[in-house]
């Protein structure tokens, strides 16, 4: 008999580009994709209209993390850049608190698009947070467990 697993209320991402690891995220939106569709009206047909599909749109991905050492894997990713654009694959991986996939995501032809470094003010007592803003596209199969 199986166990259920905990749906995930702690969960945290991890995002490697072409298998170098750039640290562990706790947020991560924009795993989306959309099929656009066209409408096409046969002639003689007054039943229904033909819904075609036309092109799938990815969303960006937002990560947002707590500031750790391994920004600096970040700002040398986005950096690089501009020396010429290199569009590699990524994973983007959901574990729970103990280490263990709950999923995992490959991501075509990825690009940065946004870092937003933290603000760092005395008089704040908030956590000094990253965001970065990836652009992709399409998913993989590479990613599956």
């Amino acid at each position: 008999m199986s166990t259920p697993q905990d749906p995930g209320s702690t969960i945290f991402f991890t995002l490697s580009i072409d298998g170098e690891d750039l640290g562990a995220f706790n947020g991560c939106d924009g795993l989306a994709a959309e099929v656009e569709v066209e409408a096409y009206e046969e002639g003689g047909n007054n039943g229904f209209v033909w819904q075609l599909p036309s092109r799938v749109k990815h969303s960006t991905i937002r990560l947002t993390r707590p500031l750790t050492p391994d920004t600096a894997k970040v700002a040398a990713w986005i950096s690089s850049v501009a020396t010429g654009v290199v569009r590699p694959t990524a994973q983007i991986s959901a574990l729970r608190a103990d280490g263990s996939l709950v999923a995992r995501w490959g991501l075509l032809d990825v690009l940065p698009v946004r870092w937003q470094g933290p603000s760092l003010d005395p008089a704040s007592p908030n956590v000094a947070t990253e965001v970065l803003e990836i652009t992709h596209h399409g998913f993989t199969d590479a990613g599956a467990a």
